[in-house]
């Protein structure tokens, strides 16, 4: 459900305010479609990401989203069933995503190795940001 609401605001294009930030909401609310090229943000988390030889490098654990727009991808890397994971976050410039119908699931692809997506600098969830 958070997610959705993300979502919504962010297509919305209204600003995300943080706890702190005591504002009204605007005296109208905008609509908005949604294109057939878009991929929500559901479709996104828990989503493998690959490389260009088709190898598991990440997986898609959350998404950055800054006044209104994406980002980041939270990518969590290394590990084996939670242990010793690892996260980054990746540029959404960075990452391919395409829509396979034929099998109906969408794969996200970028140009790093895993061990590149190891020795980038790591995103923790704490703080603002704890889970």
């Amino acid at each position: 459900m958070r997610l959705f609401v993300l979502a919504a605001v962010a297509a919305l294009g209204g600003p995300l305010l943080t706890k702190d930030e005591a504002s009204a909401p605007p005296a109208t609310v905008k609509f908005a479609s949604v294109p057939p090229d878009m991929v929500l943000s559901d479709n996104l988390i828990g989503l493998n990401i690959v490389d260009g030889t088709n190898s598991n490098v990440g997986e898609i654990k959350d998404i950055v989203i800054e006044k209104g727009k994406l980002a980041g991808y939270i990518v969590s890397v290394g590990g084996f069933l939670g242990m010793g994971e690892r996260y980054v976050v990746i540029d959404p410039s960075s990452v391919a995503l395409t829509y396979d119908a034929g099998a109906k699931k969408w794969k996200a692809s970028v140009n790093a190795s895993k061990d590149a997506l190891k020795a980038a600098p790591e995103f923790k969830y704490d703080g603002k940001f704890k889970r």
